[in-house]
């Protein structure tokens, strides 16, 4: 299965702002994108915590909804699903 992912800002810099990722059935959101953060260290560590959790200011979203921190290592990644993932937004 193909999944889409854009990553925004400082991501996109350390992964590309956007990458087809094949899958296998029953990935999950987290699972995907450790699997592409593992590629960087860098951009692991400002993802994911010591314990593989996202950082509390990630922003996710998936097919344009945002999805809950908490929800993404249950959250099942189905072909065709456009993932964003965003760093804290500030302005003003």
């Amino acid at each position: 299965m193909s999944v889409r992912i854009r990553f925004f800002a400082q991501f996109g810099e350390l992964f590309g702002t956007e990458i087809i990722q094949e899958s296998v059935p029953g990935t999950t959101f987290t699972g995907l994108i450790m699997e592409i953060a593992a590629k960087n260290k860098e951009g692991y560590d400002a993802i994911f915590d010591k314990n593989g959790a996202f950082l509390d200011f990630v922003i996710l979203m998936k097919n344009g909804k945002r999805l809950d921190n908490a929800d993404a290592g249950k959250t099942r990644i189905a072909d065709g699903d456009e993932i964003a993932v965003f760093p804290p937004v500030a302005g003003g």
